[in-house]
């Protein structure tokens, strides 16, 4: 007989199911060791959380991490919705499980493969990201290998993230998406099933040959639609009673051409055109097979969310959420202008107010030309996720520097009529809360 799992490898500890899943089996009593690319300090909570670049890591890397750690079952998390920068859908679902399939054959420890997929046909997919994430399951299928492909319905979790923050903001507003959208199938399980159902699969033996290759559609066995998770949702919040409007078909789709281009930018909003495309297919299966192998009887939407309300910092974040992209678009909107109009439009006045002021000829025009680029660079850093927390840093001291700087040399500038500088303390406070609502997990 073999072994139960004891110690686990979790890949993607950082995301909305990888870090529960991780918390929920050290609670249990397993050694976890959770790797993701990079880690929240808040989610640091043990010394097996490790931040290593998981997807750059070759067979015999990940081989000696599985010996190193004395490794019973490997749980891949890992995925990504939309090709971007730093964001490979091959890269991520197909290539990085085939090196992963050939390190757990050359670690020399016998090894049984958990890896988080999507529901649905084959001949559904119509995306890269659902196109890659069945070509894993392919190779995984013909690796040979003990495995247990979970195919998770809509994850319902304390946290939130991409999509089911998208939907607690929708729950949050009396906005509904287009009626066809509210119509589709959305079958929900709840992230402590799935926490459950790999505990329960690290329990087992791994030579158990009713478990030794199984594929499960992970989700309540209750039909629903998306209007009738948005409909949870707003009874927690409060809001079920309001009337609600529909949002234009254009729109979303708007929204969608608009959040692919932000993601070239290296934001990750949750309206992408793979998200549209995914969220129009719906999300259905079979759970039986799941519940009869496994005993579990899946949590329901009311069960998960409907019967407590929502706490204050749940309505926060559901109202912040959509705001937050306004509040960037807006700040690099502002930067880019304010340094485009002082250098092309008003190159003159702008130059004219240095020049009353007693500022020497020789100085005019490079402060006036270097402190547009100036601003149309802090425009710039603040549109690039990478580098957007600079920018509003450098925003934010260049704001103060504009105040200060006029307050000695201009004072008479405080009390013009349009009060432009007066409306410099605002801006800061508007970068100062982007600033901290920048994180994301």
């Amino acid at each position: 007989m073999g072994e139960v799992s004891q110690n686990i490898l979790l890949l993607g500890a950082s995301g909305l199911i990888g870090r529960f899943v991780t918390d929920d089996l050290r609670a249990r009593g397993f050694r976890v060791v959770g790797v993701a690319r990079t880690l929240s300090a808040a989610q640091k909570m043990s010394a097996l959380d490790l931040e290593l670049p998981i997807l750059s890591l070759d067979a015999a890397a990940l081989a000696h991490l599985m010996r190193e750690h004395a490794v019973d079952m490997v749980v891949n998390c890992l995925g990504v919705l939309q090709d971007g920068p730093g964001s490979d859908t091959n890269a991520v679902h197909r290539d990085f499980v085939a090196r992963l399939l050939q390190a757990i054959g050359d670690s020399g420890r016998t090894i049984r493969l958990v890896h988080i997929s999507i529901p649905g046909a084959a001949d559904e997919d119509r995306t890269a990201f659902a196109a890659t994430k069945r070509e894993a399951e392919r190779l995984i299928a013909a690796s040979g290998i003990p495995h247990a492909i979970l195919r998770p319905g809509f994850v319902v979790a304390p946290a939130a993230y991409g999509g089911s923050a998208m939907l607690r903001a929708l729950a949050a507003f009396p906005l509904d998406l287009p009626e066809k959208e509210m119509a589709t199938p959305f079958q929900p399980v709840a992230v402590e099933d799935i926490a459950a159902t790999i505990a329960w699969l690290a329990a087992c033996d791994i030579d158990d040959a009713s478990v030794r290759a199984v594929t499960w559609d992970l989700m309540q066995a209750q039909p629903i639609t998306m209007a009738g998770v948005i409909k949870q949702f707003r009874v927690g919040f409060g809001t079920a009673g309001w009337p609600h409007v529909a949002m234009p078909m254009f729109l979303l789709d708007c929204g969608a051409r608009l959040g692919d281009f932000v993601n070239r930018l290296g934001w990750t909003p949750p309206m992408r055109s793979t998200a549209i495309a995914e969220l129009r297919r719906g999300v259905t299966g079979d759970p039986a097979s799941w519940m009869a192998a496994t005993g579990i009887t899946p949590k329901t939407l009311s069960d998960t969310i409907g019967r407590h309300p929502a706490t204050v910092q749940d309505k926060w974040f559901a109202r912040l959420f959509l705001v937050k992209a306004l509040i960037i678009a807006s700040l690099v909107a502002f930067w880019l202008v304010s340094g485009f109009i002082a250098l092309f439009v008003s190159y003159r006045a702008a130059a004219g107010i240095l020049t009353a002021h007693g500022f020497s000829p020789v100085l005019v025009d490079p402060i006036t030309v270097g402190t547009s680029l100036m601003d149309m660079s802090i425009g710039v850093l603040i549109a690039f996720r990478r580098t957007c927390a600079i920018g509003l840093i450098a925003g934010i001291v260049a704001s103060l520097g504009y105040m200060f700087g006029a307050a000695i040399l201009t004072p008479d500038l405080w009390i013009e009529p349009l009060g432009a500088l007066v409306k410099t303390g605002p801006a800061i406070v508007l970068m100062l809360v982007a600033l901290l609502m920048l994180d994301n997990r």
